[in-house]
């Protein structure tokens, strides 16, 4: 899935702010940390936390395709995309779209003259912004920026146990 870099779940000024910053010699070091633990909590968790474009290619079939990344929030476009990668809009009659109650997006192909694979573009994430993100998501980001910023000389060992244990009831799990 093509969804770009993660956004961050907290603002400069809280990150300076937890680590006791007062001056902007090392903001470009926090702002690098900031995304980092936001691109962490990500992975983590297995979603898109503040919402932005994706685009997505998955086989053309005529049963439900998953989208691998949510929660989805919108499913704007289909295309078919040809061997060279090249994508040719369908027309709305030859596909359907779907998200579940649980942010899942699925696609399926109802056109039989269209195969090898489809692009999904549209919109996911939890948050609309980093003030909309789920509490425990932001302490946990600012926790792990607080443990990267003092571990940035090789020091510090594994990140604190509370940051997984915040981000943990968001995690989604997904058997293959």
């Amino acid at each position: 899935m093509s969804v770009g870099m993660a956004l961050p779940a907290v603002t400069m000024s809280e990150a300076q702010a937890y680590v006791r910053i007062e001056t902007g010699e090392e903001e470009a070091v926090l702002a690098g940390l900031v995304r980092t633990a936001s691109a962490l909590c990500e992975a983590f968790v297995n979603q898109i936390v503040i919402v932005r474009e994706f685009s997505v290619d998955v086989p053309a079939s005529a049963s439900w395709e998953r989208l691998p990344d949510g929660p989805v929030r919108s499913m704007t476009a289909v295309a078919s995309v040809d061997s060279s990668g090249t994508a040719t809009p369908l027309g709305s009659s030859a596909y359907a779209v779907d998200i579940d109650s649980s942010g899942d997006g699925w696609v399926r192909v109802t056109d039989p003259s269209v195969q090898g694979r489809v692009r999904v573009s549209g919109t996911a994430g939890l948050a609309d912004g980093a003030n909309d993100v789920p509490e425990p998501i932001r302490q946990g980001v600012l926790r792990l920026v607080a443990h990267l910023f003092t571990a940035r000389d090789g020091g510090g060992g594994d990140p604190p146990a509370a940051v997984t244990a915040l981000w943990r009831p968001y995690r989604r799990m997904r058997l293959a």
